[in-house]
């Protein structure tokens, strides 16, 4: 990240184009006749295309382009890992450096927004059959528009009080404002899908309800079980996962008790999350990675974003133990050496919050839907999205593993499709 706007919670931490800038980065364009940078989109959006609109001054043509193709434009623009995506595959690349895609996409969207521009419609042909969405997060939301479009009635069952998943518990503020994902949301809502919050299934409404008052259901839980490692005081209070941590921020608007002296646990984009999260909070903050920083999945940019906030990292130490307090707090953490001249070392940190950012796992799918599940507990399908149970269909991350946004939005179009068929096929029963 660069340009820093502001060093407080909420507000978005890099600035977007003007007008004038977003015309004069997409004029670097070579206007390639392949578009190679259109290869490289999970959801099939053409930046080549929607940055000649761009270049060309028309921007309700770019905002078209991105919205028909991904219903999440605006958080993917924010959030989608472009250096490994359609930027890695621009053709500037080879001259000085990529035109920055993920910028002008953000640039379109928020032209969309501002001028009340409406892209997409649902069919006037309305079906009769109607679909069922457990889960509001991305999968959900792209499976909901491709099918509303089509002209089925769509209802998504929503666990917590907002939709977008991750998107609104699991990503900082700084990175993606809650206002931009709510206009994603906005989206889908103008297309007749109807949201029903503050419901789990398998809790709040039975699945089989489901299965008798739907023709088909899709199931877009995502991961929300935390994943901490088996060492002693991992029961402490003052221990949280990186969900936990995140999702207590942003419904309190940071006004949660997040710690004064915070170890994160991990090297990945959550893990530069929760460590940006707690340091625009005020909290003494330290990242502890026990790999390279080379070998860190996060995004560089995002590095540099809590470097330049102030935030150590320190790498080859792994986590062997939380210590507490005689009230069961956290006091300190130890750490182990684990390559070249620090195998055998041992660090001792102190800290009252220890934060592990190091992956989710599904929850209790069997709770939610009687589906089959592999080893790891995440849901099997074939064909991309389709489940054991006839009518049922699933994808995102609670069949993947996790991933990034735009793939979930990607997997979700396909499994649009997948249930387009399968309710034309019982149509014509």
């Amino acid at each position: 990240m660069s340009k820093v706007l502001d060093s407080t919670y909420l507000a978005e931490a890099v600035s977007g184009f003007t007008p004038r800038t977003a015309m004069e980065e997409a004029a670097r364009c070579l206007l390639c006749h392949d578009a190679p940078c259109s290869k490289g989109c999970p959801a099939g959006t053409d930046p080549g295309k929607f940055i000649r609109s761009i270049r060309f001054r028309n921007v309700k043509g770019a905002a078209e382009t991105i919205r028909e193709n991904n219903i999440l434009g605006g958080s993917c623009a924010r959030v989608c890992p472009y250096d490994r995506l359609c930027e890695e595959y621009c053709s500037r690349c080879g001259i000085d450096r990529p035109i920055q895609i993920g910028k002008l996409q953000r640039f379109a969207i928020e032209q969309e927004k501002l001028f009340g521009m409406n892209i997409l419609e649902s069919s006037a042909d309305k079906k009769s059959k109607k679909v069922a969405c457990i889960g509001g997060g991305p999968a959900s939301l792209a499976v909901a528009a491709k099918l509303a479009q089509e002209g089925y009635a769509v209802t998504i069952y929503e666990a917590n009080a907002k939709a977008g998943g991750m998107c609104s518990y699991g990503i900082t503020p700084a990175r993606l404002p809650q206002e931009v994902i709510d206009h994603d949301i906005a989206q889908v809502e103008k297309l007749g899908v109807k949201f029903i919050y503050n419901t789990k299934v398998g809790k709040d409404i039975k699945f089989d309800d489901l299965k008798k008052d739907f023709d088909a259901v899709f199931v877009g839980v995502g991961l929300w079980a935390p994943k901490v490692p088996n060492i002693p005081g991992k029961d402490l209070k003052g221990v949280y996962s990186a969900v936990d941590y995140l999702k207590s921020a942003r419904e309190s608007d940071g006004k949660s008790n997040i710690g004064k002296k915070v170890i994160v646990i991990g090297g990945g984009d959550v893990a530069m999350d929760c460590a940006s999260t707690a340091k625009l909070l005020g909290a003494e903050v330290a990242i502890w990675y026990r790999r390279t920083i080379g070998e860190a999945p996060a995004n560089m940019a995002e590095i540099q974003y809590v470097t330049e906030l102030g935030v150590p990292m320190t790498n080859n130490f792994a986590p062997k133990e939380i210590v507490g307090n005689a009230k069961g707090e956290v006091e300190y953490m130890v750490f182990s050496g684990r390559e070249g001249h620090l195998d055998g070392a041992e660090a001792k940190v102190t800290a009252d919050t220890v934060v592990f950012a190091i992956g989710q796992a599904p929850e209790d799918v069997a709770g939610i839907a009687p589906v089959k599940v592999n080893e790891k507990g995440g849901i099997v399908v074939e064909n991309n999205c389709v489940t054991n149970i006839d009518g049922v269909f699933a994808c995102g991350d609670i069949t993947n593993g996790g991933k990034t946004v735009v793939e979930a939005v990607a997997a979700g179009k396909v499994a649009a499709f997948e249930i387009a068929s399968y309710l034309e096929a019982k149509e014509g029963k």
